[in-house]
């Protein structure tokens, strides 16, 4: 099968890279930038990727592009073009200002099949300290900017082009367009990668895989465990036991509703309650990461209890999806927060690994869902913190504070998924690019404040109380935080700009209807310097 090798040299972005040629229907791999498949025959172009360092850095990542010059078209994008330029003999120098943000072509040369169907003035996306401020000899100039002379370039004669700005992000208007040139136009790609074409793969390579054996999985009530589930379920039918355990800290009624939803779906599922186990284990822990550590342990126990039940189960199936696997090039070697899996089954239970959605990217596990028929509630979904609830409220755990959080985080969902926006430009592109079921009108799309964001939730402050009047008498309740963020990949996010009247709505009807709170806040806060999560 025909690939594209995207080169991961530190940056943000690499993985928007990666889905923005899968957008194309070409397969591509994400590999650290010292490790390029030398004897792979499917290889058909390479991408260099951006990086955090400037190219003169002592620890700036470098490769011999020998290995790689007249072998495939190769395309450097941010610091990508700069290591080419510098590496055969241009000059890279620290720009008089840091440019970032939008920026327009000028000029450009849409001759050169880089930029074939570009607009004059078209938007682009810069995010750099250094520039380039001489190409090497051989080497032309493709497109300007009115600040940035050398912002495309390509090798005279050679497949070789970089550029200065970020084609995969939605502020680069052509972005995608630009890729396309790459990807179909110079190297060539048959774009047979699809979510049909992979379902029909993946279901007879299950079969092939896995023959007659028993499979075990455990659901999370999560879009990759579901159409991991459901894509073994057509492969190898009843052989495939579920297995969906209940810790207490789900949202309202959804242990419930998710176990019927997958009953439906022809699913082999067994549901665990052991939320009394969680609680007691949780009791009086406040820490963040030991609530993880302790909710991480208790599933593994939970579901390994269960899993032995299966009777001549040899494979263990989960959800993983490609952006779990990427190997990442740990820049700061930093710990932000620890995650849990499902994982750490007992060896004597001799379980062999089964990941069919593991070269998905989740806008890919999505369209994979529909063409799966899956129903379109359960497809898009939020992604949902693993240890659930528990890290949305600050302090102790407790049957009663999960039940406040459960009743203002239910109104909260339910009036995003009511309201609806119209949408245009950079926002529409990017809401329909994650999988959402729109249809453009007059260069508009109409969905739901649910769609447009790309996760959202409560946070209950169990720690803090506040003074508030209801009717003629003082109350002293806790406080809840709304946290809606706007995202592709949830590396970056920023807070979404919720409209006056639906915060003023759902604040009003929180208060009104959970008994606990009587303060409502909205999380104006961006990642970074936030995260997602509070804890």
């Amino acid at each position: 099968m025909q690939k594209i090798i995207i080169l991961d040299f530190g940056s943000q972005t690499t993985q928007l890279i990666g889905r923005r040629v899968r957008e194309l229907n070409t397969f591509c791999e994400i590999l650290p930038y010292n490790k390029f498949p030398q004897d792979d025959p499917d290889v058909i172009g390479v991408i260099l990727s951006g990086s955090p360092f400037s190219v003169y850095d002592p620890e700036a990542f470098k490769i011999d592009l020998s290995t790689l010059r007249g072998r495939y078209p190769i395309l450097g994008i941010c610091y990508g073009a700069q290591f080419m330029s510098h590496s055969l003999g241009g000059k890279v120098e620290p720009a008089p200002s840091r440019e970032y943000g939008r920026q327009f072509l000028s000029t450009i040369d849409t001759a050169n099949p880089l930029f074939a169907g570009f607009e004059k003035g078209s938007q682009v996306w810069m995010s750099h300290g250094d520039t380039i401020t001489a190409l090497p000899a051989g080497f032309q100039c493709i497109a300007s900017t009115d600040t940035v002379h050398y912002a495309a370039y390509q090798a005279t004669g050679e497949a070789l082009w970089g550029v200065q700005f970020h084609p995969e992000v939605f502020h680069s208007t052509q972005g995608s367009l630009l890729l396309r040139n790459f990807v179909v136009g110079i190297c060539g790609s048959h774009q047979d990668w699809s979510a049909a074409s992979f379902v029909d793969t993946t279901v007879q390579e299950l079969r092939q895989q896995l023959g007659d054996d028993r499979v075990i999985l455990g659901l999370s009530g999560g879009v990759d465990s579901s159409v991991a589930a459901v894509l073994l379920n057509r492969a190898i039918g009843d052989r495939l036991t579920c297995i969906f355990v209940d810790h207490g800290l789900l949202r309202k009624n959804e242990f419930q509703d998710v176990l019927h939803d997958y009953e439906c779906l022809g699913l082999n599922v067994r549901g665990v309650d052991a939320s009394a186990k969680f609680f007691a284990d949780l009791a009086g822990v406040t820490d963040p990461e030991q609530k993880r550590k302790i909710i991480g342990r208790d599933f593994v126990e939970v579901f390994n209890e269960e899993a032995r039940k299966v009777e001549g189960a040899r494979w263990l199936a989960q959800g993983t999806i490609y952006p779990d696997r990427i190997e990442s090039l740990n820049i700061t070697g930093k710990v932000i927060k620890s995650h849990h899996n499902v994982g750490g089954l007992p060896k004597e239970m001799n379980l062999q690994l089964c990941e069919p959605l593991k070269w998905l990217f989740k806008d890919e596990v999505r369209r994979v869902g529909r063409q799966l028929g899956m129903p379109e509630h359960l497809i898009t979904r939020h992604p949902f913190p693993g240890p659930s609830l528990a890290v949305r409220i600050l302090g102790e755990i407790t049957p009663e504070r999960v039940r406040i959080l459960q009743d203002a985080d239910d109104i909260y969902i339910r009036a995003l998924r009511q309201y609806k926006v119209r949408l245009s430009g950079d926002e529409a592109r990017r809401v329909l690019a994650a999988g959402v079921p729109a249809q453009m009108t007059d260069g508009e799309i109409e969905v739901s404040l649910y769609d447009q964001v790309w996760q959202a939730g409560v946070i209950l402050l169990a720690t803090v109380r506040s003074v508030g009047v209801m009717g003629d008498e003082r109350t002293y309740e806790h406080p809840v935080a709304l946290r809606a963020v706007t995202s592709t990949d949830a590396m970056t996010a920023d807070w979404a700009h919720l409209p006056y009247d639906f915060l003023a709505s759902v604040s009003n009807d929180i208060i009104n209807h959970v008994r606990g709170v009587n303060r409502v806040c909205y999380d104006i806060s961006s990642k970074p310097p936030a995260t997602i999560e509070w804890e």
